[in-house]
């Protein structure tokens, strides 16, 4: 006759290789094994999983003021640009080169466009007699819904950034010249810091950034238009944590 302990090996020795490496089995033997005919049961308990973690994120009120233009990808000249909204990154897509990777997303309620009443087809000023400029200021909105941002030193107070948005602004008249377009496409780039307040709130200072727009041809002239600005931000941390 087997012994109890050769009745209760043999069974788990068979299922081994159906045991996932989670699981934790107990088995038990009945103290009459011939009286219960060798049968063993066996109680598969799973272990918890872990909690998930919240992606970590902000929604940041901020402003832009546009302080020198120069030409790389547009001809406009002598142009400044005003903008005010919301921004909304989201930790989304894990770490490269040792930066937090965000998405962001940003919606600009108010843009103005502080312009030259007098240009060309190509966004250059025209002068009146005596050299003297009369300017116009026109109104807008934008969106930006495809966008990164890159965020070294996530966990301390201080954090540098770096960002990249891509989307359109619509004005009320063609801009920046007459023979443009209502609708322009624009991409911003920035740098800067990140600074933490406390748990909950934080302050953003773009030391500096371009912000390019134009109607990438859909008309037959595209003027276009490069400005460079400097940011600031109010940021709300939507998820907290200890730093």
């Amino acid at each position: 006759m087997r012994s109890a302990a050769q009745m209760i090996a043999s069974p788990a020795q068979q299922t081994a290789g159906e045991m996932n490496a989670s699981d934790v089995r107990f088995v038990f033997a009945s103290p009459e094994p011939a009286a219960a005919g060798g049968q063993v049961r066996v109680v598969t308990q799973e272990k918890p999983k872990p909690p998930v973690e919240p992606m970590e994120s902000e929604l940041i009120v901020e402003a832009l003021y546009s302080y020198g233009n120069y030409k790389i990808f547009a001809s406009g000249w002598d142009m400044k640009l005003f903008t005010a909204g919301v921004e909304y990154d989201r930790h989304s897509w894990g770490y490269f080169l040792k930066a937090r990777v965000d998405y962001v997303a940003e919606f600009l309620p108010f843009v103005l466009l502080d312009k030259p009443v007098n240009v060309d087809i190509w966004g250059y000023p025209i002068p009146y007699p005596k050299g003297k400029y009369n300017r116009e200021y026109v109104p807008g909105i934008g969106i930006s819904p495809i966008g990164f941002r890159m965020m070294w030193r996530d966990k301390k107070a201080i954090k540098p950034y770096l960002e990249a948005k891509g989307g359109v602004l619509l004005f009320t008249q063609k801009a920046p010249s007459s023979e443009s377009s209502y609708v322009n496409f624009s991409l911003q780039s920035a740098t800067g810091v990140q600074v933490k307040m406390n748990e909950r709130w934080g302050l953003r200072l773009g030391l500096f950034s371009d912000f390019h727009f134009s109607d990438a041809f859909v008309v037959p002239v595209n003027p276009g238009l490069d400005v460079m600005n400097a940011n600031l931000g109010i940021v709300y941390q939507f998820t907290p944590k200890s730093r």
